[in-house]
C-alpha cells in the first residue's frame, strides 16, 4: 500500500535509467558493453572516473513527454533543490553482477545479505526459468567453462536523435565517440577492466538496440514504436510515488498505478522499485548493508530475446484462415484479429478491451483521427488514456474480449486476480455479482509490476519475408527494474507466462513469449451469450527464444562512489 507521506527521490543520486525510458525520449540507438574486472584495485580507479559522467535522473531544461513515456526529462520526480541540467548527447548508466561487485572486493558480509536469486544469477536459475542455455550467445554462457570471462559490468549507453523521430536527425558520432573510448579503456584489460567479446551480430565487442524504422506519412522513414511483430511496445509501464511531480501524477497513474476497490488510482509504492523505499506491504526491501550502498539502487533484469518472425507469421496466416471461417471475416481483417487476439493490443496499442473486434477497432481510429484533427490537446490526452485506463474483472470477465491468455492479460492481469473476487456460481444475483467485480482491486498485481526499459535489436524485414534466416539476428533486449527479482520478475516469467494455471490455461504457455512444443495452444473465449464455439489455435511454434542475459544490480550514485573509492563499511 502507498504511503501516507509523499515520496521525494534525490533524483541527482538516481542513475537516470529508472525513472525514464531513453528510447521513448528520442534516444534511438544504444549499445551494451560487458567488461570483466581483471584487477580490483586499477578497475576502481577508472570506474570512479566513469561515474562521474553516469546520466543521472536529474531534470533536463526545455523536455517534455508523450503518450507511452514514463518520467520525461525533468519530469522524473520533482524534488525541490533537483537542478535541471544540459540534455547529454549520449547517456551511459552502470550496472553490476554478484560477481562483478565481488571482483570489485565489496565486502563479503554486503554481498551475502543480497538477494539469492541476484547472487546465483541468471545462468544458474535458467532451469526454472525456462532457459535453454545452449542457445544463448558465447558472452553469456562462457563463464560455465571460463571464470576469466563472467560478466562483471553491465555499461549501458544511448545516443540521442532529433525531436522528430527522423533516422536523418540522428547523429551516430557522439554515441561512436564514446563507443570507441570506452573499447580503448578496456579493450586489453590494462586498466584492470577488459571488454568481454562475443556478442552475436554485425559486432562482437557490444551489443547494438534501438528503435526500428517505418515509413513516414508525410514522406521518407520515421523512427517506429513497434517490435518486430509489428506492435507498439512500452505502453502501460508502472508510476511509483516520486516518479513525477504531483501537478503531473493525477494525469500518469490512470491505468498506470494501483487501484483500489473504491475504484481510484494511486501510484505504486516506491519500494517496489527502489530499495530504501516503503513497497506495497509498508515494509522496506530486503537490501545489503550499509544503507547508503542499498538506498535508491535497483536491480536490472537483461535477457537478450529473438524473436522468430517468419514462424509467427506462417503460424498466424494458417491459423486465420480457419479463424476466418469461423467469424465470417476476410483474410485480412482475421490475419489482425488473431494476432490482436494473441496479444492483447491492436498493432497501434488499442486495447481489445476497447475494440475488441476489427471493425471496432477501424471505428476507434476513426474517433482518434477526429480527435487529433481538433487539435485540443486536453481533449486528446483524455482519449488517448484509454489505452492504459481499462480493467478486466468488470469489462470483460469471461475472456470474450481480451482472451484470458493473451500476452498482456498474463504480464499484467491488472486486476482479475483480485483474492476478493467471487468464486465462480458464488453470487446468483447478476446485479451483486457486477457491484462486486466494480470493486475489484489491483492488490495481488501490484506485487509483481516491473519498470521496462528495453528495445529491439536487429533489423526490420519486409512483409514478403525475402531472403530472412530463422536465426538472423532480430528481437528484443528486454531490460527491467525490480526490487525483487523473485517476486516480480521471476513469478512472472515463470508462473504467468510459461504455466496457465492462474489463468485457467492448464499447462498452456503465453502464445508469443512462451516455450511451445508438440501440442501447444492458444484458446480463445467465446462471448457466453453467444452460440459460437471457443476457437483454439493450435500448431503454435516458439516464437521468442532466450539468447542470453544477467541480473545486475543498478546503484545510485552514492552507492557507485561506495564502490569505486573502496569505502563500503558494512558495520
Amino acid at each position: 500500500m502507498s504511503s501516507t507521506h509523499p515520496i521525494r527521490l534525490d533524483l541527482a543520486d538516481l542513475q537516470g535509467l529508472v525513472p525514464r525510458s531513453y528510447g521513448r525520449e528520442a534516444f534511438p540507438r544504444g549499445r551494451a558493453l560487458l567488461l570483466h574486472v581483471t584487477e580490483a584495485a586499477l578497475a576502481r580507479r577508472r570506474l570512479d572516473q566513469l561515474r562521474r559522467r553516469v546520466t543521472t535522473a536529474a531534470p533536463w531544461a526545455g523536455s517534455g513527454h508523450d503518450r507511452d513515456g514514463g518520467a520525461s526529462g525533468g519530469e522524473g520526480a520533482g524534488t525541490a533543490g533537483s537542478a535541471a541540467v544540459s540534455r547529454p548527447r549520449v547517456t551511459l548508466n552502470l550496472a553490476f553482477t554478484h560477481r562483478g561487485l565481488e571482483a570489485l572486493e565489496v565486502p563479503a558480509r554486503t554481498l551475502r545479505a543480497m538477494p539469492e536469486p541476484f547472487q546465483q544469477g541468471m545462468l544458474s536459475r535458467s532451469a526454472m526459468l525456462q532457459d535453454d542455455p545452449s542457445l544463448w550467445d558465447p558472452i553469456w554462457r562462457a563463464e560455465q567453462q571460463h571464470p576469466d570471462q563472467a560478466v562483471h559490468i553491465l555499461v549501458l549507453l544511448h545516443g540521442a536523435g532529433g525531436a522528430d523521430r527522423r533516422p536523418g536527425s540522428w547523429d551516430p558520432g557522439p554515441l561512436e565517440a564514446v563507443t570507441d573510448e570506452l573499447l580503448a579503456w578496456c579493450g586489453d584489460g590494462r586498466h584492470g577492466l577488459r571488454l568481454l567479446s562475443g556478442h552475436r551480430g554485425p559486432n562482437p565487442h557490444y551489443q547494438e538496440f534501438g528503435a526500428l524504422e517505418e515509413p513516414d506519412p508525410a514522406g521518407g522513414w520515421r523512427y517506429s514504436r513497434k517490435e518486430h511483430f509489428g506492435f507498439d511496445d512500452g505502453i502501460g509501464d508502472p508510476v511509483f510515488e516520486g516518479q513525477h511531480p504531483d501537478e503531473q501524477m493525477a494525469e500518469r497513474v490512470v491505468g498506470q498505478g494501483r487501484r483500489s476497490a473504491a475504484g481510484r488510482w494511486s501510484p505504486l509504492a516506491t519500494g517496489e522499485f527502489l530499495l530504501g523505499y516503503p513497497d506495497e506491504s509498508r515494509e522496506l526491501p530486503a537490501a545489503a548493508t550499509p544503507q547508503e550502498f542499498s538506498r535508491s539502487g535497483t536491480f536490472l533484469v537483461y535477457r537478450k530475446l529473438h524473436q522468430n518472425v517468419r514462424a509467427f507469421d506462417e503460424v498466424i496466416a494458417t491459423e486465420a484462415r480457419s479463424y476466418g471461417r469461423l467469424h465470417g471475416l476476410a483474410a485480412e481483417p482475421a490475419r489482425q484479429t488473431l494476432r490482436a487476439k494473441m496479444v492483447g493490443r491492436w498493432p497501434d496499442g488499442v486495447p481489445l478491451v476497447h475494440a475488441p473486434t476489427h471493425a471496432a477497432w477501424l471505428e476507434f481510429q476513426r474517433r482518434w483521427q477526429q480527435c487529433r484533427d481538433l487539435g485540443d490537446p486536453l481533449a486528446l490526452q483524455a482519449f488517448e488514456q484509454q489505452f492504459v485506463a481499462f480493467t478486466y474483472a468488470a469489462a470483460d470477465p469471461d475472456g470474450a474480449r481480451c482472451p484470458f491468455g493473451a500476452h498482456i492479460r498474463r504480464s499484467n492481469p491488472r486486476d482479475m486476480l483480485d483474492p476478493a473476487l467471487p468464486e465462480p456460481g458464488q453470487l446468483s444475483d447478476p446485479q451483486a455479482l457486477a457491484a462486486a467485480r466494480a470493486r475489484a482491486s489491483t492488490v495481488l498485481n501490484d506485487r509483481r509490476r516491473l519498470l521496462r526499459r528495453g528495445a529491439p535489436y536487429g533489423q526490420a524485414i519486409g512483409a514478403d519475408h525475402a531472403g530472412e534466416d530463422a536465426d538472423e539476428e532480430r528481437g528484443m533486449v528486454f531490460m527491467a527494474l525490480c526490487a525483487n527479482i523473485f517476486r516480480q520478475f521471476e513469478f512472472v516469467q515463470q508462473q504467468w507466462i510459461q504455466y496457465g494455471l492462474d489463468f485457467d490455461a492448464g499447462n498452456d504457455s503465453c502464445p508469443i513469449a512462451g516455450n511451445h512444443g508438440e501440442g501447444a495452444r492458444f484458446v480463445i473465449p467465446a462471448d457466453p451469450r453467444s452460440e459460437q464455439s471457443p476457437f483454439i489455435c493450435s500448431g503454435l511454434r516458439s516464437f521468442v527464444e532466450t539468447r542470453g542475459g544477467a541480473y545486475f544490480f543498478l546503484p545510485s550514485l552514492t552507492a557507485l562512489r561506495l564502490i569505486t573509492q573502496g569505502l563500503i563499511d558494512p558495520t
